[in-house]
């Protein structure tokens, strides 16, 4: 055997274990057992990823749907209707007694118009007034003390709620001490609360109904709370912590924009009630001086012309001084 067909044999034998060791190489390195675990390692880890992605996208989906609900049952509630309007002042009148009530004030009202001023159109004026005008104005009146003195209560009613359920209290429990120890109407409203959960009614669709009696941001702002903790959960005592700070923030702010603006308020008393005070002033003088502005007809004109122009003024000081919060 000369020395070329060695080399030959050589070269072949080195081919032939390069193969071999090509192939054979990543199971006897371990790669192929390293990248199995890379995958097994992995794999759970991206699955996970994306089962939080499903669960994140799920609990927003649920938000917005309660959200969408909410808004829903607002939309539904703007249109009130009589009893709506009774329940929201705090009063058990029926339609019946409140139409009673209706026209004896306005018979009342047209009779002192007609006697007082011998005029049987300011009169029909009265009774327009009396049966119109002086129920409703009553109606918003004690529905408006109504809701301030529960904004004034509400805060305290959900610090009890916290506290409650920061001692290992139930929701149930902690509504039930609210409907036994605090003032009115936060004690009723709750009452109500209680009594519907009694009958069947969900915590949610229970706290709803309080916007329907109270419409106001606190009751709504409770209300929203609750619904949306019902379906995604979370730390409800945190959450009532943080929207009864929220609730003692507004009504601060609120007591403050009110104390800045007295000044504002007393100067707009003033200048609207001065005219009114200078005429009477002149018409006890010297009647005779002012009375051409009620005897002549250019002097009706002008009384007429300046009451609109009063009127106009005392909305517009008003609308300047009231801010809405």
């Amino acid at each position: 055997m000369n020395g070329s067909t060695l080399a030959v044999a050589l070269l072949a034998m080195l081919a032939v274990g390069g193969v071999v060791y090509a192939l054979l190489y990543p199971t006897l390195s371990g790669e192929k057992r390293a990248e199995k675990r890379r995958k097994d390692f992995t794999g759970p880890a991206t699955a996970r990823g994306v089962d939080r992605e499903a669960q994140a996208r799920t609990k927003r989906g649920q938000i917005a749907q309660s959200l969408k609900e909410i808004e829903n049952r607002e939309n539904a509630r703007n249109k009130l209707t009589l009893e709506t309007r009774i329940a929201q002042a705090g009063l058990n009148w029926t339609r019946r007694k409140y139409y009673m009530v209706s026209v004896a004030t306005a018979v009342a009202t047209g009779l002192f118009m007609w006697i007082a001023s011998g005029n049987a159109i300011l009169g029909a004026v009265g009774l327009f007034v009396g049966g119109f005008g002086l129920p409703a104005w009553f109606l918003k009146r004690s529905r408006n003390k109504r809701l301030q003195k529960f904004g004034t209560e509400f805060p305290n009613a959900l610090d009890v709620i916290v506290r409650g359920i920061k001692a290992g209290l139930p929701v149930n429990d902690c509504l039930r001490i609210i409907a036994s120890e605090a003032q009115e109407p936060v004690r009723g409203e709750f009452r109500q609360i209680v009594e519907a959960q009694t009958l069947g009614l969900p915590l949610s669709d229970a706290t709803a109904k309080l916007f329907e009696r109270m419409p106001c941001a606190e009751a709504n702002f409770f209300g929203i709370v609750i619904a949306i903790q019902q379906k995604t959960g979370g730390n409800l005592s945190e959450t009532l912590a943080n929207l009864s700070r929220v609730l003692r923030e507004r009504r601060k702010m609120r007591d403050k924009i009110q104390a800045v603006s007295m000044e504002a308020k007393a100067s707009a008393a003033i200048i609207g009630c001065l005219p009114p005070a200078v005429a009477v002033l002149v018409w006890l003088s010297t009647p005779k001086y002012i009375e051409l502005l009620w005897i002549t007809q250019s002097g009706k004109v002008a009384i007429l012309c300046c009451a609109i122009w009063m009127s106009i003024g005392v909305l517009v000081m008003r609308k300047m001084i009231n801010f809405d919060i």
